[in-house]
């Protein structure tokens, strides 16, 4: 068999599976019974209702998480890139080491306040920390009042070196 034979009989096997997985796949699909209507669809559907409200919170959440680790090893990757290269001084090199460990610090302290914030009866938190500031986005069912505000901020305070002033609280809406 020549060069060319066996390369088309591979693009021919490849379509050929190809096909066939798009074809069950769209079988097994058409088959499926729909399970979202049986008895007492109301209350399901009101059920439903409510998982999609709370959904959409705990998407901010996820996204807000997501993209914060998606800065953060962006942030690593150059400053990693930054140490083994061989024309840097020496300085740079600290530099960049000095900046990882306090991504790494940041990272480990924005965990354990979300942690000790859910723990403490909260649906969701969500924490970003920087040089200067501390933010953290809370979800509360009965809102933030005062005391929650208080108690929040005694958690950060306890797991940071941040002041009440550099501490931002906020409620998803």
């Amino acid at each position: 068999m020549s060069q060319v034979w066996k390369k088309r009989a591979v693009v021919a096997a490849v379509l050929l599976f190809t096909g066939a997985a798009v074809y069950l796949n769209w079988r097994y699909t058409d088959n499926v019974a729909d399970t979202s209507k049986v008895l007492g669809q109301s209350t399901l559907v009101n059920s439903q209702e409510e998982a999609d409200s709370t959904s959409l919170e705990d998407d901010y959440f996820a996204t807000a998480r997501l993209s914060r680790k998606q800065a953060r090893d962006n942030a690593i990757s150059m400053l990693k890139e930054a140490e083994v290269d061989e024309n840097a001084e020496q300085s740079v090199l600290n530099e960049a080491s000095e900046t990882l460990q306090v991504l790494a610090a940041y990272t480990v302290a924005e965990a354990q306040i979300e942690s000790l914030v859910t723990a403490k009866g909260y649906a969701d938190c969500v924490t970003f920390m920087g040089v200067d500031s501390v933010s953290v986005v809370v979800s509360d069912a009965d809102g933030l009042d005062v005391t929650d505000v208080a108690r929040i901020k005694d958690i950060v305070i306890n797991e940071t070196s941040y002041t009440a002033d550099q501490i931002k609280i906020m409620e998803a809406n």
